[in-house]
C-alpha cells in the first residue's frame, strides 16, 4: 500500500529491504540528448539566422529573454516532443534548455513563460515570413560542400485540421472539414519550403511563383545545376510547364485520369488485361504519346502505366518533358516522391506541425516555420553524424526516444557545467559517436 509523507513515498518492499522515493536526487533532466542538437545549432546557425530574420521592437533596457533564447525554447521544445505552449510552465526551468538557449543554469531564473513566447508569435508579420523562408533555403544550400549536379523539387499539398475559429478557416470538400492547406517543397530528406496557406484555394496555388523564386536562388548559388519539378496531378498546370519549358527546368507530374486519356492509352491497357485475365497475374506495360487538354498551350510527353491486377485495371499517368525510358521515369523518376509523403507526417505527426491553435494567421504560419526549424535540426543530425549508424533512416520520434529523451543529472559550477548520464545508458556507444562526429567532423556532409 502507497504511503505519501514529507520525506517521500513508500512501496511494497523488496524482501527485507523497503523501497521509498523522494524528490531530493538534486538537478535532474528528462533531455540528456539535448547538447547533441545544440552543437548542430552552433555550427549551422539555424536559430540564429532565424533570429536575425526578425526585427525586435523591445527596448534592450527591460528585456529579460533575448530573442534569441525565445526561439531556441520554442525550437528545441518541438524537437523534444513538447508541443505545446503550455508545456513551458515546467520546461523553462529544465537546465539544459537552459543551457541550449544560452542561458545560465539557474532555477531561480527560468526561460520565457508561455505569455511572453505568444508574443513573440503574434508580433510576426509577413515581410518576417519571407525573410525567414530564405533562412530554409540558405540552410539547404549551405549543407553542400560541392556544387550537386542536379536536384528534384518535391511539391506536395496536405491539410491541416482546424478546431477553433483560427482566422481564414475554411472548410474542405476533400478533406471533409476546416482545415489549412499547407505546401511543402522537399528535395530528397531537406526541407526548403514549408508554406501555409487557406483551404479555399487550389492546391497550385502559389507553386508556380515559390518554384520561379527556388529556382532563381538555387541557380546563383550553382549557375549549372539541373533542376527537376516534381508533384501529383494537383500541380499539374499548363502555365507551370510553359514555364519550365522556357527555362530549363524538367518536370515529371501525375495527370489525372479522364475518358481521351483512357482511349489513347488502349495500345497497352488492352494487352495488360488480355495477359491479367490469362496468367491470372498482375501485369505492368509501359507507353507514351502525344496529348494536350483543350486548355493546354500544345502537346506535351504523357507517359501511361498500363497495370491490370486480377482485381481489375489500375493505369496511371504522367505528364513530362524529361527524356528516357517510359518504365524508368516511372519507376525511379515518379515514384521516389512517395517518400516526401513520410516527410511530411514527421512534421505534422511528430514535430506538431498541424499545432496552428492561434487565432491570427500569420502567427500559424510562424508556428509552421518552428516545427520545420525543429525538423531541420534534427534532419541534419540524422544525415551527418548518423549517417552510418542504425539510425541513419530512422524518424524523428525513434532518433528523439533513443539518442534525445535521455536522464542526466546536471551539476552546475563557476567554471563548468557538468551533465552525467546513467552509467547503465543503453545508448552510451551511439551517444559518444555521434558527439565526437559533431565535435570534431564537418556538418555539410553533401556531395554533388
Amino acid at each position: 500500500m502507497t504511503e505519501c509523507n514529507a520525506q517521500g513515498l513508500t512501496f511494497s518492499s523488496l524482501g527485507r529491504r523497503g523501497v521509498q522515493v523522494d524528490f531530493a536526487g538534486g538537478t535532474l533532466t528528462s533531455e540528456g540528448g539535448l547538447p547533441l542538437l545544440r552543437e548542430v545549432e552552433r555550427r549551422t546557425g539555424l536559430i540564429q539566422a532565424i533570429s536575425d530574420a526578425i526585427p525586435d521592437p523591445r527596448d534592450p533596457a527591460w528585456i529579460t529573454h533575448d530573442q534569441y533564447s525565445l526561439l531556441a525554447q520554442r525550437v528545441y521544445g518541438l524537437a523534444l516532443g513538447y508541443e505545446d505552449l503550455n508545456d513551458q510552465h515546467a520546461l523553462r526551468r529544465d537546465p539544459l534548455l537552459q543551457l541550449a538557449a544560452g542561458r545560465e543554469v539557474d532555477p531561480q531564473r527560468p526561460l520565457a513563460s508561455p505569455p511572453t513566447l505568444c508574443r513573440l508569435e503574434n508580433r510576426i508579420d509577413r515581410p518576417t515570413l519571407v525573410r525567414i523562408s530564405a533562412v530554409l533555403v540558405d540552410q539547404f544550400i549551405a549543407s553542400f560542400k560541392e556544387a550537386p549536379q542536379r536536384l528534384v523539387l518535391d511539391f506536395d499539398a496536405t491539410d491541416d485540421p482546424l478546431h477553433g475559429r483560427q482566422e481564414q478557416a475554411f472548410f474542405h470538400g476533400y478533406y471533409d472539414g476546416y482545415c489549412y492547406l499547407p505546401l511543402y517543397v522537399f528535395c530528397g530528406d531537406q526541407l526548403l519550403v514549408a508554406y501555409l496557406r487557406p483551404a479555399n484555394q487550389d492546391p497550385a496555388t502559389h507553386a508556380w511563383a515559390i518554384l520561379k523564386l527556388l529556382v532563381d536562388r538555387l541557380r546563383r548559388a550553382w549557375p549549372g545545376v539541373r533542376i527537376t519539378f516534381r508533384g501529383d496531378s494537383g500541380f499539374c498546370r499548363w502555365r507551370m510547364m510553359r514555364w519550365c519549358d522556357r527555362n530549363g527546368i524538367g518536370y515529371i507530374l501525375g495527370l489525372a485520369w479522364n475518358n481521351v486519356l483512357e482511349k489513347l492509352a488502349q495500345p497497352w491497357t488492352i494487352p495488360a488485361a488480355w495477359h491479367c485475365h490469362r496468367t491470372q497475374e498482375k501485369q505492368r506495360l509501359f507507353g507514351s504519346f502525344a496529348y494536350a487538354a483543350k486548355t493546354w498551350d500544345r502537346q506535351r510527353r504523357v507517359i501511361v502505366k498500363a497495370e491490370h491486377t486480377p482485381q481489375g485495371p489500375n493505369p496511371r499517368f504522367l505528364v513530362t518533358n524529361c527524356a528516357g525510358d517510359e518504365m524508368e521515369l516511372y519507376d525511379r523518376g515518379y515514384c521516389p516522391r512517395g517518400e516526401m509523403e513520410n516527410r511530411i507526417k514527421e512534421q505534422q505527426l511528430q514535430l506538431f506541425a498541424d499545432r496552428t491553435s492561434c487565432h491570427r494567421f500569420l502567427a500559424n504560419s510562424f508556428r509552421l516555420f518552428l516545427s520545420a526549424a525543429a525538423y531541420t535540426l534534427v534532419q541534419t543530425l540524422r544525415q551527418t553524424a548518423l549517417a552510418d549508424t542504425e539510425l541513419r533512416e530512422a524518424q524523428v520520434a525513434t532518433i528523439r526516444l533513443k539518442l534525445l529523451k535521455v536522464g542526466a543529472r546536471v551539476v552546475a559550477s563557476v567554471r563548468r557545467v557538468v551533465i552525467h548520464l546513467a552509467s547503465s545508458y543503453p545508448g552510451r556507444g551511439l551517444f559518444e559517436h555521434v558527439a565526437r562526429r559533431l565535435l570534431g567532423g564537418e556538418v555539410a556532409l553533401n556531395s554533388s
